[in-house]
């Protein structure tokens, strides 16, 4: 169903390698949260980050985000010039801005007054632009929170659970909408995610990783086209996985 490895970095956004990350390094009782792990996020494709909980995955993110740097090894480009945007699980609007508002002041100062009618208009928000965040379904507000991501004109988007306790339907949508993000904008895309189906429909490449300390264990590319990935090959790919990573992916 799928073969296992990553060649060269060729055609990579962002490349990381985390030798070592260690909590309480030089302490009494020191913490390894990640050792060896390294992958490639690659323009115009999605690479999802799949491993248990508590693996390591969130340290992972705040360093390639910049937010952590006492760390042995390397992200490139360096975070502060990445061009990163990222789209947390909770979308963190602020209550007494609008929707348009929210999505504007993600941007530089100077940028704030410029056009944002095609990113409205694409991801089904022109209706509620004027709206306040306390109006908005959950699935909204996550399109909304997709969108403050979008306006920055990302290298990269980073997607931390972003389709977690939505329905169906609306998560359907919103995988809908990154995909066309990508397409549209070359960018490349990383997203963590628990849902093994979800991340077999949407990914180009899954990069799976190891209970803590998080480390490597395998990187999957996914060849067939997402438009060919119905439900029966889905499950058998999921199968196939289960059967050769058993303590990352359950059947």
């Amino acid at each position: 169903m799928c073969d296992a490895g990553d060649n060269a970095a060729a055609g990579a956004a962002l490349t990381v390698d985390i030798r070592a990350k260690v909590y309480g390094a030089g302490g009494p009782e020191p913490v390894a949260a990640v050792r060896n792990l390294a992958f490639t996020v690659r323009a115009k494709e999605i690479t999802c980050l799949i491993g248990p909980s508590g693996a390591g995955k969130t340290t992972t993110l705040r360093i390639l985000l910049g937010l952590d740097t006492a760390y042995d090894g390397s992200v490139t480009p360096d975070p502060a010039a990445a061009g990163i945007a990222m789209v947390f699980q909770e979308p963190r609007l602020l209550p007494w801005r609008s929707v348009e508002q929210n999505v504007r002041l993600a941007l530089p100062r100077p940028a704030r007054g410029r056009d944002l009618d095609a990113l409205f208009e694409s991801l089904g928000l022109t209706p509620w632009r004027r709206r306040y965040p306390g109006a908005l379904s959950l699935g909204m507000a996550r399109r909304v929170a997709l969108a403050r991501a979008l306006a920055q004109a990302p290298r990269i988007l980073v997607l931390d659970e972003p389709f977690v306790s939505l329905d169906d339907a609306s998560a359907a949508a919103l995988r809908a909408l990154v995909v066309g993000s990508v397409t549209g904008t070359g960018m490349g895309v990383l997203m963590v995610t628990h849902n093994v189906a979800e991340a077999i429909a949407i990914a180009d490449r899954l990069v799976l990783v190891s209970a803590r300390p998080a480390s490597l264990v395998a990187t999957v590319p996914l060849g067939r086209p997402r438009d060919m990935r119905d439900r029966a090959w889905t499950d058998a790919t999921r199968a196939d996985l289960a059967a050769r990573y058993p303590g990352i992916i359950a059947v």
